[in-house]
């Protein structure tokens, strides 16, 4: 009997869900537990599965579109069956758009697939019918390979849904089977734009909208102060080369890696940093699960090292590396990049000296961590270079207090200047 197929809740923190692609085609058949479409959630790429078999009758929600916990995205049921009076009942409640009959599958899947781009012209376009609204569909694969060989959009017709412009146009124009014009370089050319630029909008992927949402949340109600300390970073670089000496090319350890080691360690002798206000009381965490900020080409991603004060040095570093690849393929599971009870995010690997970063509630703090650079500093009254890190913390007041945030540091710069200590 054919159904209505609802968005279902595919992360713990998932109010709505952004069609980045349908796996199955319309009048395509499925077996249970096969993919039918990928969803972007508030964190991750998810696939979206059926429960039992059947065949795909109608798709209600495209590629890009959104839709709430419970709405209508499809039509399932066996093939053949009469849908009229199912799709009375969502055009007349208003829980999905009406869709094309037809709806052709173009032959590129990015990686990480993302909703199609629309590109406004403002300059014109006279070797093509553009659509009645002026604006050329053009998918981010084909925007991306177009920018990077000079080829002027507005010259090429595109041959996916509603002529949009997709991977198969621009290859062809690049092999001279259409009517792309690369751009000429030339010393100089006079300007021609008289108007304002042109621009292209794209939908807000559910991880920005959610990462909007949650830095709004932390930097207004979260009372945060920020500490500053400067860690002498040569024991650690010693050790490190010292481990890697002994580790082949695919298991060697980074600085990184010392670092989350060394903070998980600080968290077990400051309970209040490893804590989280819950509005009637503090929860304090047994274990250090330290969140490693990793960017992504849609924002910032937290994955979770569960446990860091029980594992060596290698096994955060593998998981370090497992965990950033997943992210950076959207693959996280939810479990993986949830309830962390620290952050930590180092952008010293991008030249960056010194900064603040923002609390992920309901953590207590974050440290950024910034570059190690050689500095000229003063021991024994004579002026010597040391590898200095500068790294700051920033703290939640309503459980950390200046005295209790400071008092973590100095065990935290302890650890790091001499990392031994990290096996007290």
């Amino acid at each position: 009997m054919a159904e209505k197929f609802l968005m279902p809740k595919l992360s713990p923190t998932m109010e709505e869900g952004q069609i980045a692609r349908w796996v199955k085609k319309e009048g395509e058949a499925f077996e249970a537990n096969e993919t039918l479409a990928e969803v972007d959630t508030d964190k991750a790429t998810m696939e979206m599965t059926a429960l039992s078999g059947g065949t795909l009758l109608k798709i209600l929600k495209q590629a890009g579109d959104s839709a709430a916990l419970g709405e209508a995205i499809a039509i399932i049921g066996n093939k053949g069956e009469d849908i009229a009076s199912l799709m009375s009942e969502v055009s007349s409640n208003g829980s999905a758009k009406s869709a094309p009959a037809e709806h052709p599958v173009e032959e590129e899947q990015p990686e990480q697939p993302r909703p199609e781009t629309a590109v406004r012209s403002n300059v014109g376009d006279k070797g093509r019918s553009a659509p009645p609204n002026g604006r050329m569909i053009v998918s981010p694969i084909a925007a991306r390979m177009a920018a990077d060989n000079g080829v002027d959009l507005r010259s090429i017709t595109g041959s996916g849904p509603n002529g949009r412009i997709i991977k198969r146009d621009i290859e062809e124009a690049l092999a001279g089977g259409g009517t792309a014009k690369p751009t000429a370089v030339k010393a100089f050319t006079p300007s021609t734009i008289v108007g304002a630029s042109a621009y292209h909008d794209e939908p807000a992927s559910k991880m920005r909208q959610v990462i909007a949402s949650r830095l709004a949340e932390s930097i207004g109600p979260v009372p945060t102060f920020y500490l500053t300390v400067e860690i002498e970073m040569d024991n650690v670089l010693a050790t490190r080369k010292q481990i890697n000496a002994n580790l082949d090319d695919d298991s060697k350890i980074s600085v990184n890696d010392i670092i989350i080691k060394a903070a998980a360690m600080a968290l077990l002798k400051h309970q209040w940093v490893n804590a989280s206000y819950q509005d009637k009381a503090v929860r304090f965490y047994e274990q250090a699960d330290i969140g490693v900020a990793v960017a992504i080409d849609e924002g910032l991603i937290t994955p979770v090292v569960r446990g860091a004060n029980l594992k060596g040095l290698a096994e955060i570093s593998a998981e370090v590396r497992d965990l950033a690849a997943k992210a950076r393929a959207k693959k996280l599971q939810p479990e993986e990049y949830t309830g962390a009870t620290f952050s930590i995010s180092n952008l010293g690997m991008m030249g960056i000296k010194e900064f603040t970063a923002i609390i992920n509630p309901p953590e207590a703090a974050i440290i950024a961590v910034g570059g190690a650079n050689p500095t000229p500093v003063v021991r024994d009254g004579q002026i010597v270079v040391r590898t200095v890190m500068n790294v700051t913390m920033s703290c939640d007041h309503r459980i950390v207090d200046g005295a209790t945030g400071a008092k973590f540091l100095q065990t935290f710069k302890q650890m790091l200047e001499s990392p031994a200590m990290m096996l007290l």
